[in-house]
């Protein structure tokens, strides 16, 4: 008779390959190192449990579960495209196992090459630092958190699955100096405005990724005080950044907006608490045609950091609440 561990890695192998082919119908993993990622990265050992909406509240499932029907609902969740609330408190969430066709398509604009040196801003679960340490060998990740029990686990789970990256508690919006310079930073939480300590963590040329607003800005580093980016295409939300930077720009949020349009929300969490009020915020977005994301970059320059629409230079320029 085969153990519960058996039942997992069989199982588990069949919910990743249908889940890498789902992934691959909405037009990712176009590279084939980022495909073995996902096809052989076992994500349930980074989900051991997880939370999924109940009615008055939340309902727990874990791979221990006596119940065998329970264990495998828990099995297809972990591989399901979706993201999964993996740590409560006091019923908030504050951590989460991200999207995995959204992670694909993170790790793609990424554009990580051979030998690149990836620093991760959130260590959340530990899988999107496996899939990276697949890709780039352990050596080459650094993941941070500044969640002690969260970093913990998350070095627990990559443990269990093969992997041992560099894991630091520490407050992300300070990046890693220890393991600098690096070529690639990924946050997988979201930012209020980038911090600075991290463009001088940055070789010339390299990039970086995090959530603003509800979008991913994709940013150019050209020095230790210059870079600058547009956001890519796609809606992302995530667990808010907690630390120095996330005091800073606590006031904003992506608020509800005076619309129900998902663009406008992504401009007023952007521009919101800047130099425009809700009504001057709408007037612009329907005046420019409900711009969508990708018109929207940043510029971080000597201290200052701006959002934009459609060039740096522009008209159209709001500042981003300072980072530490």
């Amino acid at each position: 008779m085969g153990t519960l561990r058996d039942e997992f890695v069989e199982a588990g192998a069949r919910e990743r390959r249908a889940l890498v082919r789902e992934i691959e119908a909405s037009g990712l993993l176009p590279d084939p190192a980022w495909r073995a990622a996902f096809a052989e990265v076992p994500r349930h050992l980074f989900v051991p449990y997880y939370y999924v909406s109940a009615s008055g509240g939340y309902e727990r499932l874990w791979s221990g579960d006596p119940d065998p029907e329970r264990r495998a609902r828990w099995l297809r969740g972990a591989y399901a495209d979706t993201a999964i609330a993996t740590r409560m408190r006091d019923g908030e969430l504050v951590s989460s196992a991200s999207q995995p066709s959204l992670m694909a398509l993170m790790l793609d604009a990424l554009d990580v090459r051979d030998g690149n040196e990836v620093l991760e801003i959130g260590a959340g679960s530990g899988y999107h630092a496996a899939l990276l340490c697949h890709r780039l060998g352990e050596g080459h990740v650094t993941t941070v958190d500044l969640d002690g029990e969260i970093a913990e686990s998350a070095r627990g789970h990559l443990a269990a699955a093969g992997y041992r990256p560099a894991v630091f508690t520490a407050d992300g919006a300070r990046g890693c100096p220890a393991r600098a310079p690096c070529d690639r930073i990924v946050a997988t939480c979201a930012m209020p405005s980038i911090p600075y300590p991290w463009l001088a963590q940055c070789r010339p040329g390299a990039l970086i990724l995090a959530p603003l607003s509800t979008g991913l800005l994709l940013l150019r580093v050209h020095g230790a005080a210059h870079a600058e980016g547009r956001f890519l295409a796609t809606s992302a939300y995530f667990v808010g950044l907690r630390g120095a930077a996330a005091r800073t720009g606590e006031r904003r949020g992506p608020g509800r907006g005076p619309t129900g349009d998902e663009r406008f929300r992504f401009l007023w969490g952007l521009v919101g608490g800047a130099a425009l009020d809700r009504r001057e915020a709408l007037s612009l977005w329907l005046r420019e045609g409900r711009p969508e994301r990708e018109r929207f970059g940043v510029t971080v320059s000597d201290g200052r950091q701006w959002a934009w629409l459609d060039d740096p230079g522009g008209p159209y320029a709001w500042p981003l609440p300072g980072a530490v």
